[in-house]
C-alpha cells in the first residue's frame, strides 16, 4: 500500500470512528457532515470527496460494524470445528450479547428515526449483513457439514443468520435461551 492509499485510509477510518461516536451520543439522524469533519479535524467538503454523502458514511460504518460483529461468529464457529451445536450456540450468543453490549447497535434500536436512520442497515436494507454472514455460516457448514449439500447448507445460512438478525431488533428472550433455541434449529436444518 502505497504513502497516498495508508492516508486515505486512516482519513476514511478516522471519518468513520467520529460518526460513530456522533451516532452513538445523539443518533444517526442528527448526525451533521460538518460535525463529523469538525471531529475529525478537515472540512465537511472532504468528508463528501470520500464518501460521497451521509448515506456513504451510514454504509461505511454500517459495513465495518458487521465485519466485527463477522469476525466474532467466524472465531466461535472455528473454535467449535465440526460440533454444530455447540458452534452454532457459541456463535449465536456472542452475537447476541455483543449486539446487547455495542452502544451504536443500542443507539439504532432505540432510536426514533426517519428514513435516514441506521436500523434499516439491520431490517429492510441489510443486505450487507445477510450476505457477508451467511458466507462465515456457509463456509463452516460446509467444511463440517458436508453431508448436508450446498443448497442445505446455503438455506440454513441464511435461515438462521436472519433469525438471529430478528432477535437482535426484538429480543424475545435472555440471550442464552434464544442462543440455544437457535442452536437447534440449526442443528436441524442442517441435517
Amino acid at each position: 500500500m502505497s504513502y497516498r492509499e495508508e492516508k486515505s485510509r486512516q482519513l476514511r477510518e478516522a471519518i468513520v470512528d467520529a460518526a460513530r461516536s456522533a451516532a452513538v451520543s445523539q443518533g444517526w439522524a442528527a448526525v451533521k457532515m460538518a460535525d463529523v469533519a469538525d471531529a475529525v479535524g478537515v472540512s465537511r467538503q472532504t468528508v463528501y470527496n470520500e464518501f460521497g454523502n451521509k448515506a456513504g458514511v451510514a454504509e461505511a460504518l454500517t459495513a465495518r460494524e458487521v465485519s466485527r460483529f463477522v469476525d466474532a461468529v467466524r472465531a466461535e464457529l472455528l473454535a467449535h470445528g465440526g460440533d454444530i451445536r455447540a458452534a452454532g450456540e457459541a456463535a449465536i450468543l456472542r452475537t447476541l450479547t455483543e449486539a446487547a453490549d455495542n452502544p451504536l447497535v443500542k443507539a439504532i434500536l432505540t432510536g426514533t428515526e426517519g428514513d435516514d436512520g441506521l436500523l434499516p442497515y439491520l431490517t429492510t436494507r441489510s443486505e450487507l449483513v445477510l450476505t457477508t454472514a451467511s458466507a462465515v455460516v456457509r463456509d463452516w457448514a460446509s467444511a463440517h457439514v458436508p453431508e448436508a449439500g450446498a443448497d442445505t447448507v446455503a438455506a440454513a445460512a441464511e435461515s438462521i443468520v436472519r433469525l438471529v438478525l430478528s432477535h437482535v431488533v426484538l429480543p424475545s428472550a435472555p440471550a442464552e435461551q434464544t442462543a440455544a433455541v437457535l442452536a437447534d434449529t440449526l442443528v436441524r436444518l442442517l441435517r
